[in-house]
């Protein structure tokens, strides 16, 4: 399995090299994770009534350089911008021995994981995809979550703010949720909260950590 960091790519340009990747493994070539940080874009995803829970216009938006697409991942709507780290794995779910509920209970639970390695508790929670920890006595989300799998093969992931600028999330209600927090591993840890290009290298270890254990 090969990871790649993309670095820092728009949105539509990793859907693009998403694609492709899907295309090369269909045809039976390596699995891939692809790493990347996007630059601020809000997406929508296929799950109908999402208009009300975009809380700024589009020409809002567009003053502060935020773009606006609809993606054909599952879930909700979200944010994308620096300092979060979104993982795309490519892999073949029946290699895995995965359904696509388990495979995404799988990426919950790899999170959790890297998370603990840093100190910080947090969970899943049956009733909101995403991986969750407590802020103020809260629930706050630090991971959102929306997959598609398209001839048995996933696309999209995982988007973990590690120190993302938080503001940007009241221009959404994240993953349509009304009432429950956004948080970052900054915010939860202030002075010692990891580099991102920490996070991103345990990040990667307990994803193909995971996947190889389920085959």
């Amino acid at each position: 399995m090969l990871v790649r960091d993309l670095a820092t790519l728009s949105y539509r340009d990793a859907w693009a090299v998403q694609e492709e990747v899907h295309a090369q493994v269909l045809a039976g070539g390596e699995e891939q994770i692809l790493l990347v940080e996007h630059p601020p874009v809000i997406t929508l995803g296929r799950r109908p009534g999402q208009e009300p829970h975009l809380v700024a216009s589009e020409s809002y938006l567009a003053e502060r350089g935020v773009e606006l697409v609809q993606s054909d991942r599952g879930g909700d709507i979200t944010f994308h911008g620096p300092g979060q780290i979104v993982a795309y794995p490519i892999v073949r779910l029946a290699d895995h021995k995965l359904s696509v509920g388990g495979y995404v209970h799988l990426l919950e639970k790899a999170i959790i994981d890297v998370l603990a390695e840093f100190g910080v508790a947090s969970c899943a929670d049956k009733s909101a995809v995403g991986v969750w920890t407590e802020q103020g006595g809260l629930p706050a989300k630090v991971c959102a979550i929306g997959v598609r799998i398209k001839r048995g093969i996933s696309m999209h992931g995982l988007a973990l703010n590690v120190s993302t600028d938080l503001n940007y999330f009241n221009l959404i209600v994240p993953c349509g949720l009304t009432g429950r927090a956004v948080t970052s591993i900054q915010k939860m840890m202030g002075d010692a909260a990891p580099s991102i290009d920490d996070v991103k290298r345990r990040l990667a270890a307990a994803l193909m950590s995971s996947l190889k254990n389920e085959e």
